[in-house]
């Protein structure tokens, strides 16, 4: 094959795959606001493609956050330590989420908790000198905050005096997906309840729906 011919149709393959590249950094952005080409073009650059083993830990307790990441694949969670062989769930999170230790993030002190791979996964992550960076370079980049206000949406969940069934029905209703991804037992954790009790509030479930 003649080589400007060769050369030709690699780099039409390198811009067929920047251009599905700029495509996903878009949709990643326009989960948190409006951005133009030239902000995403930014992005790019900042950003940065990981892939994830099941069980590798992102964030160790007592290291500080220093980024904030984006699910493309797979499921991501944070815990703590109840015992060696013991987790207690403090948060679950699936493809098309962005996640941080928002309290270790914000504060720029120790984490309390771990955020590891559930399973294998592919993410992007983005560090806080990056964020500042392309705040300085383009306001648009301040809708990142939605992304600390998402954060801080568990609170809400478990601090509003929600029942059992009332908390499995929002799981229900609004990330069905968690139930896929995650045993029961994590599910339990995460709402903090037993196993057993979380049986019992599956078969009400599910005899108030047959009911309905």
């Amino acid at each position: 094959m003649d080589s400007t011919i060769k050369d030709q149709r690699e780099n039409v393959v390198k811009d067929s795959i920047r251009t599905i590249n700029l495509y996903m950094f878009s949709d990643v952005l326009n989960t948190t606001g409006n951005y133009s080409e030239k902000d995403i073009m930014l992005f790019e650059k900042e950003v940065k493609f990981r892939q994830v083993h099941k069980d590798e830990v992102l964030l160790t307790i007592g290291e500080v956050a220093k980024s904030v990441f984006f699910i493309l694949k797979g499921a991501i969670y944070q815990y703590s330590l109840k015992s060696a062989i013991e987790y207690h769930i403090i948060d679950l999170h699936l493809e098309n989420e962005w996640l941080l230790n928002h309290k270790s993030f914000v504060s720029q002190t120790p984490s309390n908790c771990f955020i590891g791979a559930f399973t294998e996964s592919e993410i992007l992550e983005i560090s806080i000198d990056s964020i500042h960076y392309l705040i300085g370079q383009s306001p648009a980049f301040f809708q990142l905050n939605k992304i600390l206000e998402h954060s801080t949406s568990r609170v809400y969940f478990f601090d509003n005096s929600l029942t059992p069934l009332q908390k499995y029905q929002f799981i229900f209703e609004n990330k069905p997906q968690l139930l896929q991804k995650f045993p029961l037992k994590i599910i339990a954790s995460f709402l903090k309840i037993t196993p057993e009790t979380l049986s019992r509030v599956r078969e009400k479930f599910a005899k108030n729906k047959f009911n309905s």
